[in-house]
């Protein structure tokens, strides 16, 4: 993936300025959901329950549920007493113990009640100096780190699962737990040099983090004379999914001897990761140094490193595996034997793309490795470099083929045939699936002139490294080539692929702006979707949600074919006690073609259903807004919020092009609450859409319109646009947004009933 560099002075000052107004505008809500930091230790092993602690950004108190991702492993909160604090007062209250009451039922989402008496002397003393401040009752203070019991089953799938925590303030984001087969060594104390490394005894996974800047972790293990070991560090990749962290670890790690000699050291390999095998000639004490690569450091920062003499594959040969087969395979990694030949077995109707199984050796199970799965046969790429064209390897499409870039400069191209005007689509999955490969493809015609290429693939504003070249029309009939190659012409035996060459066939792919939907009683939320169209799909797409649970209800909308976003309201039933559950969103549609002059309207395509991929939100460097795909989507319903009621009148808006009407908003603030708000029926950041579900032709007037509510202020408005040429629409889903402020991305938002608009009336040519 091509990473560019640009020092602008305006640029530098510009993101100067929005981390100035970042900081500056930090925790303008009073109620957000608790965004799960780290997991210390990193890495729980399979067989074994160990306390780990969870750190937030927000609130985990009342923790009383835990989700864990996939099968064998469970995870349950540990009771922990309640957390107090008082403002500063002359007078220092005197806790009594016998009057701390703990509430029975925690899990309903009542905290725990503190009750604290002052000595009487002191509030004496208090009263006759008037200008002492009296001390204020005590209220809870924000706990920031819980203690959560995972369970690994002896038989669960090494690998990161994901978790959530179900908290009264509502849905966690996602954590992530490692799952290892080795004992778990966690740093302790000041192990920054040889003289105080951690004693480890082999095989383990250590963990720990690099809190500050120049912190280097060190830990001391004895081996034998011949003895090779793996180090496998996973840290860089298990940030990705964090949701407030803005600047990431860049991990380096080192083996060194008595004398500190370093023996070996690795930085990349897994994307940002390291990996390292290495042969001990001689028996004696070594150390394992662990440090970021620029010496810099958060407290975030986890790593766990898992040390053991096993095979470690990494990749297959080939990659490519049809769904519902069992296959032989070559083995590529490290601690295998030459030629390592293993089994693995897909399940029947294994979704099309990276999927994680677990190989075989001489019936050995290994760790588990990434392959790539497709419904068809693959095609398999002939084992020699094909530098020119007439050498290209024949293909017929569609195909699903499985290949690598064996040697340093390696190029592979295949040809197939192609009619003048028929459209096709070619997509590498490489990076997705472990693999080393950063690849290129590019398109030439038999003369060897070059008519397109292609580097990273991009969903909206979210890149990635793996190619792909959507509807490509070919320009005339004859034999056309596809080439595959690594950006920088690098090669080697884990440079695998998987390239597949179809007919372009509109179709549409969802995802979600984020990963969960936060509700309580009385106020809704919203969920916007957005439509990525494939191959000049058209047409609506109807949205659906499967796994509401007892107490929650959802209006859905849809994607009309002039938009990218549909939207989707949730409501709690008053009363309804916290809770969460999983969801899926299903968008179904038909691609509706363009007339052709001349030729008979078209018909209809089939119908086509999608399920809309969660994707959580992130905080960029310089105060943007990210998304990064998650495994898991909720609702969450929580305790009353910041906003408990937003009314809006009227709920349906009919205009006529050229037509302005006005949206009455009126916000019930919660207990307490006077900060800004922010009334929209668009989600943006910094300007930037990121869910709008309004027509085509419909605006905001925002200078008829009063969207601020400072201080206590409770009432605004909205006035919608239609332009001349509005075209017509019915009924439209929109949500009405009264959002605050958790931080510079982040917001909560609040929405009241379902706004319906419509456009009616020719619209002006």
């Amino acid at each position: 993936m091509k990473r560019f560099i640009s020092i602008v002075p305006l640029l530098v000052i510009m993101s100067v300025a929005v981390s100035v107004v970042a900081s500056a505008s930090q925790v303008l809500a009073q109620a957000s959901y608790p965004m799960l930091m780290d997991v210390r230790p990193l890495a729980v092993q399979a067989g074994k329950t160990a306390e780990h602690v969870v750190s937030a950004r927000y609130d985990l108190f009342g923790t009383f549920q835990v989700f864990v991702n996939g099968e064998g492993v469970t995870g349950e909160a540990v009771p922990e007493p309640a957390l107090v604090e008082t403002k500063p007062v002359e007078t220092k209250p005197v806790v009594d113990p016998k009057m701390l009451a703990k509430d029975p039922k925690p899990a309903e989402g009542k905290p725990a009640e503190v009750k604290a008496v002052v000595d009487a002397k002191s509030a004496a003393a208090a009263e006759k100096k008037p200008e002492a401040a009296k001390p204020e009752p005590a209220k809870k203070k924000e706990q920031t780190k819980h203690k959560i019991r995972f369970t690994a089953a002896a038989g669960a799938l090494p690998g990161v699962r994901e978790f959530r925590l179900v908290t009264p303030q509502g849905l966690s984001t996602v954590g992530q737990l490692i799952v290892v087969r080795d004992p778990v060594v966690v740093e302790s104390g000041t192990n920054n040099t040889q003289a105080t490394a951690n004693p480890v005894v082999l095989p383990a996974t250590v963990c720990g983090a690099i809190e500050a800047a120049e912190d280097v972790d060190m830990f001391k293990f004895h081996v034998d004379a011949g003895k090779s070991y793996v180090f496998h560090v996973r840290s860089a990749r298990y940030e990705d999914k964090i949701h407030d962290l803005q600047i990431h670890v860049d991990p380096l790690i080192a083996l060194k001897n008595e004398a500190g000699v370093v023996l070996a050291a690795n930085d990349n390999f897994f994307a940002g990761d390291p990996l390292l095998q290495y042969t001990f000639k001689n028996a004696g004490d070594y150390y394992l140094e662990v440090r970021d690569v620029r010496f810099q450091g958060n407290e975030y920062w986890q790593y766990s490193v898992e040390i053991h003499d096993r095979p470690l594959v990494v990749t297959t040969v080939p990659a490519v595996l049809k769904a519902g087969t069992k296959q032989s395979v070559e083995l590529i990694g490290v601690q295998l034997p030459s030629g390592a030949k293993g089994e693995l077995e897909l399940p029947a109707g294994a979704a099309d793309g990276p999927q994680w199984v677990r190989p075989k050796l001489a019936g050995v199970a290994l760790d588990p490795v990434q392959v790539i799965a497709t419904a068809l046969a693959p095609t398999l790429e002939n084992n020699y470099e094909k530098p020119t064209f007439a050498e290209a390897q024949d293909i017929a499409v569609p195909a699903m083929i499985a290949g690598r870039i064996a040697k340093q400069g390696e190029i592979d191209n295949f040809a197939f045939a192609a009619k003048k005007g028929q459209a096709f689509t070619f997509e590498v999955t490489a990076r997705r699936a472990q693999s080393s490969l950063d690849s290129i493809i590019a398109i030439y015609d038999e003369k060897g002139t070059r008519l397109t290429e292609s580097d990273d693939g991009q969903i909206h504003k979210m890149s990635y490294s793996d190619s792909i070249l959507e509807n490509w029309i070919a320009p005339a009939d004859g034999k056309f080539i596809v080439e595959v190659r690594d950006l920088h012409l690098r090669g080697g035996e884990a440079f695998t692929y998987g390239l597949n060459v179809s007919r372009a066939e509109p179709y549409f792919t969802l995802h979600t702006d984020m990963d969960k939907v936060l509700i309580a009683g009385g106020v809704g939320a919203q969920m916007f979707v957005r439509v990525v169209r494939k191959n000049g799909f058209l047409g609506e797409i109807e949205l659906k949600v499967e796994g509401l649970p007892a107490g929650v209800r959802a209006e859905c909308g849809k994607i009309l074919a002039s938009g990218l976003d549909g939207s989707i309201l949730f409501y709690a039933e008053p009363g309804t006690k916290p809770k969460a559950a999983p969801l899926r969103i299903l968008g179904t549609g038909k691609h509706v073609p363009l007339p052709v002059k001349g030729e008979p309207v078209a018909a209809n395509g089939p119908a086509l259903t999608a399920v809309a991929s969660p994707w959580q939100e992130t905080y960029m460097p310089g105060g943007g807004r990210g998304h990064y795909p998650v495994d898991t989507l909720f609702v969450s319903v929580c305790n009353p919020l910041d906003v408990v009621k937003v009314t809006v009148e009227p709920t349906e808006v009919v205009l006529k092009p050229g037509e302005s009407k006005k949206l009455e908003i009126a916000i019930e603030r919660g207990a307490g609450f006077d900060k800004n708000l922010t009334l929209d029926l668009i989600y943006r950041h910094l300007a930037s859409p990121f869910g709008d579900s309004l027509p085509k032709g419909v605006t905001i007037d925002e200078k008829q319109s009063k969207m601020l509510l400072t201080a206590k202020d409770t009432k605004g408005y909205i006035t919608l646009t239609a332009a001349k040429d509005a075209p017509p629409v019915e009924k439209q889903l929109v949500p009405v947004m009264a959002q605050a402020s958790i931080n510079f991305v982040m917001k909560m938002s609040y929405c009241g009933a379902p706004l319906r608009v419509s456009v009616v009336g020719e619209a002006a040519k």
